[in-house]
């Protein structure tokens, strides 16, 4: 790892992780799925100039989509014409700055060691002794992706890298980067690599998903239950700023839930406002709850989702066994110590499933469980120290 990758230094589990993916000889594919700020473009653009830079790749190829984000269309090189490849390299150069001087980069893509090429156009094309960097793959149809891949010749190199959660279109249940993901999980010679929001390292990220998720959940549809809730809630709670509101009663049915300190509904509020939501004694929620007739719980919208599985979980102490929640691809990740892991599954893993349904609608991701052992606990511990 010598020349420009020297300055590059992890400053999280994950970005270790990716770092070994995309300098290992053992993958001919490596797949980064995570949020913005994560470093995934970052990484895979200085691994891949290094790489040309010491000779060991004769070229990099760098796809990534344009997308107008107004109409949300995918703009092409023949529509954008010269404009298109001034929009690549000013996304180039914003990468680069402060690793990389730009007049070094403008001699690499002059001498056709730095290519840039539109995901639209690559049919025929082979790529051999290079590297081959797709960005932003979520903005793009699988099958675009799969062509690519299938460009990949001689003594080549495959990255992609995409965000399944926060960034992709709105209304599309199989992205680009969802899907590629579950392809490459299970493809000899390929490594994915999911990071999370403990990886995401860039000043301003986390505000911007944070004021991302808020933005979704305030623009997703309310059905007529969550709806009397909301209303319930600006007469009885009118200085509050709630967020959302979700039900689950369908939910506590189908999965058989019938621990009573689960609620029926969850009211999201803006972190700083759960005191004027709920009230000195708690009245103002008792109004709310006797208004609608439903049992009632709320929290605060914050990156740490533990508080959400705090208050639906039908084992009520579970939340203390709960080590880690983050994203992983498309999911959120619940790690939970081995000791009481059957307690957070539930018979025929129920409780899960519940709680996999109120975060497909609350936030449009699933939830998977992972049993951590005590050992492993340690070791996660040790490196965030």
């Amino acid at each position: 790892m010598a020349g420009v990758l020297e300055q590059l230094k992890p400053m999280s589990p994950g970005q270790e992780e990716m770092l070994e993916a995309l300098t290992s000889d053992e993958y001919e594919i490596v797949g980064l799925f995570g949020p913005t700020g994560s470093g995934k473009s970052l990484f895979s653009v200085l691994y891949g100039i290094d790489a040309v830079m010491q000779g060991k790749y004769k070229r990099l190829i760098i796809s990534r989509p344009v997308v107008d984000v107004v109409t949300g269309k995918e703009l092409t090189a023949q529509e954008l014409g010269q404009q298109y490849y001034e929009i690549v390299s000013a996304y180039l150069r914003d990468i680069l700055a402060g690793f990389v001087e730009w007049s070094e980069i403008e001699k690499l893509i002059e001498q056709g060691k730095v290519v840039f090429a539109d995901t639209h156009y690559l049919r025929g094309r082979t790529f051999d002794e290079s590297i081959i960097f797709l960005d932003d793959a979520q903005n793009i149809p699988p099958e675009s992706s799969i062509e690519i891949l299938m460009r990949i010749g001689r003594n080549s190199k495959f990255i992609i890298a995409g965000d399944p959660v926060f960034q992709k279109p709105h209304g599309v249940e199989r992205d680009g980067a969802t899907v590629m993901r579950e392809v490459l999980l299970g493809e000899e010679k390929a490594k994915v690599v999911d990071l999370g929001l403990k990886d995401i390292v860039r000043p301003g990220a986390r505000r911007g998903i944070r004021l991302l998720i808020e933005l979704r959940m305030r623009n997703r549809p309310l059905n007529d239950v969550e709806k009397r809730v909301m209303e319930a809630a600006r007469i009885y709670a009118p200085d509050a700023d709630v967020i959302t509101v979700v039900e689950f009663i369908d939910a506590k049915k189908q999965f058989e839930i019938t621990a009573e300190h689960v609620p029926d509904a969850l009211i999201i509020v803006k972190e700083g406002y759960l005191g004027r939501l709920v009230g000195r004694g708690g009245e103002r929620i008792q109004k709310i709850e006797e208004d609608t007739e439903l049992r009632l719980r709320a929290v605060e919208l914050t990156l740490d989702f533990t508080n959400i599985i705090r208050a639906v979980h039908p084992v009520s102490w579970i939340y203390k066994h709960v080590v880690d929640v983050d994203f992983e691809g498309p999911y959120l990740a619940v790690k939970v110590r081995s000791d009481e892991f059957g307690a957070f599954v539930g018979q025929r893993g129920f409780h899960v499933k519940f709680l996999d349904a109120v975060f497909r609608k609350l936030l449009g991701v699933g939830v998977k469980a992972y049993e951590v052992a005590e050992e492993e606990e340690r070791r996660r511990r040790r490196r965030r120290r």
